[in-house]
């Protein structure tokens, strides 16, 4: 039985599909790709698994309706070298998890509800979505926190299984938290996504799980420390996800260290160029696409490393510097810098129009698709939050925007409403005129 209906299985639902026809308000449809548009996210997240799944197997690509969902989904095919040219999303999993009173969980399961409503992959070039946390983090996790209260992300355990805030434990002993993670990996193979995760490789915010049950400090120079981080991904590429945002990239070996935000030592040059062979190795997925944030300046330094692509080197309001590096740069097949619509340190205020106007320049900055540079987006940059948080504040805390302590009320607060509708569709209108290019 496949991971998909093992957990319609474990969620107590019949693995029997039905058509959905309460989404023709809300389908937009670019050829044979479909997608919802238009929405707010509650209405997605407050549906059922089962309702999402309903969805994404109606809209599927190849227009046929599978009565059962079919063993045979694979990963959307784009080549070796697809992360040379994607465009990553990263979904904060934690942020759209259940909050019930004190207790997050269940993120998994909101991945998959909001899954038919980001735009599949266009016809020459991949659209990946990243999942902010996979691990689970240092200090509270499971739990809701103030909103002035630090809850980071960007601080995980190792050797400790997978995040609280993420993994559906209440039905665990049914299908394993690995299994979730593949039947979401499935899901959106089968809407035409790729799939990755963000990790964290600044030692001090490491600790490691050790066969005693105790923690340690992570240390890079270490070797046991190495080899589990080096397999703990590996696990999770075995899955199905297919990319690994590394955080403070740039910085790697001892680069650049007076702008380093991070805490603790980074992986030396030749260690890193290891670790990431290694993973590629392991894992048997030497199509494994790793983007590095800020990994951008030195395009050789990066290349050696063994990433496929890094942030924040061109300006996204500049397409005519995008049009001139992607036409500069289009023979470099195994690595090219992206462009950053947004980035996990986006305090908000960006106006609508602004983002829009971004986003239109990192799908369309280029004379021919073939040379399209990557680009990198945020759960905002396609559904807009609340007014007073962010991004950022999102990654280092942890809060429930809940009025009685339930999920559904977080979700109806955690998003702008009827001008997050809007600005939904103008997004899905971009993607659209660049699906078929």
């Amino acid at each position: 039985m496949n991971e998909v209906n093992k957990l319609l299985k474990s969620l107590k639902e019949n693995i029997k599909l039905t058509p959905n026809k309460k989404i023709e308000p809300y389908l937009f449809k670019a050829e044979k790709k479909k997608w919802l548009a238009g929405i707010i996210p509650s209405e997605l997240l407050n549906q059922s698994v089962k309702d999402a799944i309903n969805i994404l197997v109606t809209i599927n690509e190849s227009g046929e309706f599978y009565k059962e969902f079919p063993d045979n989904i694979t990963t959307p095919n784009y080549g070796d070298n697809w992360g040379r040219r994607a465009n990553y999303v990263e979904i904060n999993n934690r942020a759209i998890a259940e909050m019930h009173k004190n207790k997050t969980k269940n993120g998994i399961l909101s991945s998959i509800k909001i899954l038919p409503a980001i735009p599949p992959s266009a016809k020459s070039w991949a659209n990946c979505i990243i999942l902010s946390q996979i691990f689970p983090n240092i200090y509270g996790d499971g739990h809701v926190k103030l909103p002035n209260e630090e809850n980071s992300i960007y601080g995980i355990k190792l050797n400790a299984g997978y995040s609280h805030n993420i993994i559906d434990f209440d039905i665990s002993k049914k299908i394993t938290p690995e299994e979730q993670f593949k039947a979401f990996n499935l899901l959106a193979y089968i809407h035409g996504l790729k799939t990755g995760f963000r990790t964290v490789i600044s030692a001090d915010q490491i600790k490691i799980i050790n066969k005693n049950g105790n923690e340690e400090i992570f240390k890079w120079d270490n070797p046991e420390h190495q080899e589990m981080f080096i397999n703990e991904h590996v696990k999770l590429v075995k899955l199905g996800f297919e990319a690994i945002f590394v955080d403070s990239a740039k910085h790697i070996g001892g680069y650049d260290m007076e702008n380093y935000a991070g805490v603790g030592a980074l992986p030396e040059y030749q260690q890193m160029q290891y670790i990431l062979d290694e993973i590629r190795k392991r894992s048997g997925c030497m199509t494994l696409s790793f983007a590095g944030e800020k990994s951008t300046e030195d395009f050789n330094r990066y290349e050696n490393l063994g990433f496929t692509t890094g942030t924040a080197f061109i300006s996204p309001e500049d397409i005519n510097s995008i049009k001139q590096w992607s036409h500069e740069l289009k023979y470099k097949t195994n690595y090219a810098p992206g462009i950053e619509v947004s980035n996990d340190n986006d305090e908000g205020g960006r106006s609508y129009e602004n983002r829009l106007f971004r986003i239109h320049n990192v799908l369309f900055g280029y004379e021919y698709p073939s040379d399209k540079l990557p680009s990198f987006m945020q759960m905002e940059d396609l559904f807009p939050l609340r007014y007073d948080t962010s991004t950022h504040h999102l990654m280092m805390s942890n809060p429930s925007y809940s009025e009685n302590g339930s999920p559904k009320s977080h979700w109806e607060h955690l998003f702008a409403k009827d001008d997050g509708r809007q600005y939904n569709l103008e997004v899905a209108k971009l993607f659209s005129y660049a699906i078929n290019l």
